[in-house]
């Protein structure tokens, strides 16, 4: 009789159980109607940025442009040294592979250069926003940063009438002044009508850069490297010390961000180096390092 008893309890209970899953079901249903975005509803991920991995900075710039860039690299008479100085030392990085980096400094008797190579590869932690957008906004802040000035056209191009030229375009050939440079002998030196291919580095001005540099010498944004980019060119010095020039190239490619930064001091006071030369070879530095990058 006991069993009896017991069967009908079990029964009763399970009767129970199985009207409140059904209850729970459809409430369930109820409560997800009531409240979108809730587990249960799927949001599309935004898609990872086109690079993996960055390349090994102080490898990825070969010895011919090393030797173009830094022209006292080839003076170096100890082997061990050279070859040291071809090396370049890499940049103090926490994690390689988001950012890596390279400098490179030579003296020589005419000047002391300095190059930088820098890769970030950025990664997004928001997944509704994608690798190449958060790098789009850290590139935003270079460029903001840079304070690059409004395009101003020298005297010379407004009585020539001649254009105050594009962003992208190359540099036509004028110096920072408007006028043929003169070399270290004092003579005007032809301008260039491209990126230099000599293995000499940068040449020199006796005269100190205009203000009203062409346009296609100004700090400007650029075309035609990665997605964007920009050049900046500061001249500054202290004193009575030899005036250092800097160009810096900066581009982005999806979610890599790229910086070549490129410095000369002149060894000899009022000798100033050339803004046009350096910029050319900065450039086309930045080119190949954006060739550099693999997916």
């Amino acid at each position: 009789m006991q069993r009896k008893a017991y069967v009908p309890g079990v029964a009763a209970l399970l009767a129970a159980v199985l009207a409140g899953c059904t209850g729970g079901a459809d409430g369930g249903a109820t409560a997800d109607d009531s409240n979108p975005g809730r587990p249960g509803v799927t949001t599309e991920a935004a898609e990872p940025g086109k690079y993996r991995t960055l390349p090994e900075p102080c490898g990825v710039v070969g010895d011919k442009s090393l030797a173009a860039l830094l022209p006292g690299i080839e003076e170096i008479a100890d082997d061990e040294q050279r070859e040291k100085a071809y090396a370049g030392e890499p940049t103090l990085a926490y994690d390689t592979d988001r950012k890596v980096g390279c400098r490179w400094k030579v003296e020589s008797a005419q000047a002391t250069d300095h190059l930088l190579v820098d890769f970030e590869r950025v990664v997004s932690y928001d997944g509704s926003v994608s690798d190449d957008s958060q790098a789009e906004q850290l590139f935003a802040r270079q460029v903001d940063a840079a304070d690059l000035p409004e395009p101003v056209v020298s005297e010379s191009e407004t009585a020539s009438g001649t254009p105050s030229g594009s962003s992208s375009g190359s540099p036509s050939g004028s110096p920072a002044s408007g006028t043929p440079s003169a070399g270290p002998s004092g003579t005007p030196s032809a301008p260039a009508t491209g990126p230099s291919s000599s293995a000499t580095g940068p040449s020199s001005s006796s005269s100190a850069s205009s203000d009203t540099a062409p346009a296609e010498l100004q700090p400007r944004l650029l075309d035609g490297l990665g997605d964007e980019a920009f050049v900046d060119d500061a001249l500054s010095s202290s004193g009575s010390t030899a005036q250092r020039r800097t160009v810096t190239v900066a581009f982005r490619t999806s979610n890599v961000v790229v910086r070549v930064e490129y410095a000369e001091q002149s060894a000899t006071l009022g000798v100033v180096p050339d803004s046009e030369e350096m910029q050319d070879m900065a450039r086309k530095l930045a080119s190949q390092l954006a060739g550099s990058l693999s997916g």
